[in-house]
């Protein structure tokens, strides 16, 4: 489960990149940045005109009886649900981060990014709700990096694959079950 991932511009040349973009295409649209909860609006990277493109979109598929959103799809069966298979067949994204957090059982919370940079990109699908447009973090089976504090984790997408999740749907599927990378953490007070 991804619950909540952060979006910061103070360490990362790719995050400040996407935010010129998102302001030049938006003039001055506020948008959340730093802790990302469900229902902000916030950059996502998706296909625009034949190539990949950041725009805003809001975190979480309604859910059906109105009360709350769904923020993540599981990425082994994401396929075989109604509400995320046209979506993840058409409308792959990715959500673009400076990590994401967890919680362990004792409450103890904890910021997960890559060791090498502080931009990690997560698999993400979207649709449209009205004229809204909503996406959902994909997830996986946590690695040894994040399982002794939770048992799931974003899919985490390689920067040099961001164009081929977003672009190629013939991938898709292998993309899916790739391994994820080993993570490092941060106790966050």
């Amino acid at each position: 489960m991804c619950g909540r991932y952060n979006f910061t511009v103070e360490q990362s040349d790719e995050v400040m990149e996407i935010l010129e973009k998102i302001n030049a295409k938006f003039h001055g649209k506020e948008f959340k940045t730093g802790e990302i909860f469900p229902t902000n609006l916030v950059p996502i990277l998706r296909e625009e005109d034949h190539e990949v493109s950041p725009t805003l979109s809001n975190w979480g598929f309604p859910k059906f009886d109105q009360k709350g959103v769904i923020i993540n799809a599981r990425a082994e069966t994401a396929i075989e649900k109604r509400t995320f298979r046209e979506s993840l067949l058409s409308r792959r994204c990715i959500i673009p981060s400076t990590g994401f957090y967890e919680w362990n059982a004792e409450k103890k919370k904890f910021l997960f990014r890559l060791p090498e940079t502080y931009t990690l990109y997560m698999a993400g699908i979207y649709n449209y709700y009205g004229d809204e447009m909503r996406y959902v973090i994909l997830t996986t089976d946590a690695n040894e990096s994040i399982r002794d504090v939770h048992n799931r984790m974003p899919l985490i997408i390689p920067k040099a694959k961001v164009n081929t999740w977003i672009m190629d749907g013939t991938v898709t599927n292998d993309m899916l079950h790739d391994s994820p990378p080993m993570l490092i953490r941060e106790l966050v007070s």
